[in-house]
């Protein structure tokens, strides 16, 4: 923990002056004392308890974003009722409209003028030096609800339908498992006082660099070589017509895009431990510009550190 008060509990400027230099404990400490005036607040515009409790958790999400707003230090608490009353506002204005599945959905409607948008956790991340925090919460959800969160927050595969498809999953469990996901992230924030964390920046300047150096060799007609040393030799490939080959088949459909003028631009890479994800777009030769889908995802889930399985995906045209 930052450094406080070492007698006595430390006061809500103390607290947040180190939540705001990225102490998510003292972050999750300011949440956890005015979590009762903030459900106080959500019950008595809601009026019922477990739409109350999902408001608070939207609203502590909305903090841990904009932790950095509020002007006057003494005053976290009635900061906090207050975003906890705008997204109470926001979801009755929307309650017979769409259901609220997840926190940028939420964040959206109780956006004030002030709030410049939904709170996309990648901002947070890059905003906040809450960064190892967020990522080990991120970790410690199972499978399928790290899978979602991090396609949905982290990547450009944000559409309910895209994510199904590509976790060939329906489109409600999608939405299941991201409200499940918020609410154990913000769980995760009250527990997180004193954790060690690892550091989430280099794995994913390790796992971006990987990346990079895969596609160059096989825009030379090397993937296969590039793919030795950190994939398993029984690695499984889903593509994405469903077909299921062996990392074998990987190169050599590779070479055909490559002769047929294709060329892949890494955009994006998403690391955790278990789960790596590239973004790639797709350029099509200029005399064919419809040939390929304008870009693929890279699904890569990893057994000890080796790939052991990847699923690949073309989102839908925008």
């Amino acid at each position: 923990m930052a450094d406080l008060p070492r007698t006595g509990a430390p006061g809500d400027a103390e607290l947040l002056r180190a939540a705001r230099a990225g102490d998510a404990g003292c972050l999750g400490l300011l949440l956890a004392r005015h979590r009762a005036g903030m459900y106080a607040v959500a019950l008595a515009l809601l009026g019922h308890s477990q739409d109350a409790e999902d408001a608070v958790q939207d609203a502590a999400l909305i903090a841990l974003r904009r932790v950095g707003d509020v002007r006057d230090p003494e005053a976290v608490g009635p900061w906090l009722r207050m975003v906890t009353r705008n997204v109470c506002r926001g979801r009755l204005r929307r309650m017979s409209a769409v259901p609220v599945a997840d926190v940028a959905d939420v964040a959206g409607s109780a956006a004030t003028d002030r709030w410049d948008g939904p709170p996309d956790p990648a901002q947070v991340i890059d905003r906040h030096a809450l960064r190892d925090w967020v990522w080990n919460a991120i970790e410690d959800l199972s499978p399928g609800l790290r899978l979602v969160t991090m396609l949905r927050y982290f990547t450009d595969v944000t559409s309910y339908k895209d994510i199904a498809a590509l976790c060939a999953t329906p489109v409600g469990t999608v939405r299941s498992r991201l409200h499940q996901a918020r609410s154990k992230l913000v769980a995760a924030l009250s527990d997180s006082v004193d954790r060690a964390h690892d550091d989430a920046t280099a794995l994913s300047s390790l796992h971006f660099e990987m990346a990079a150096r895969t596609l160059a060799d096989a825009h030379r007609g090397r993937l296969a070589s590039a793919l030795s040393p950190w994939w398993s030799p029984q690695a499984d490939v889903t593509w994405p017509t469903g077909r299921h080959t062996g990392i074998d088949y990987l190169p050599t459909a590779f070479d055909h895009d490559l002769s047929d003028g294709v060329r892949h631009e890494l955009l994006n890479v998403v690391a955790g431990r278990e789960v790596v994800i590239w973004e790639a777009a797709l350029h099509s030769p200029t005399e064919d510009p419809f040939h390929c889908p304008p870009g693929v995802v890279w699904v890569h889930f990893l057994d000890r550190g080796r790939v052991s399985r990847v699923r690949l995906y073309h989102p839908r045209r925008r």
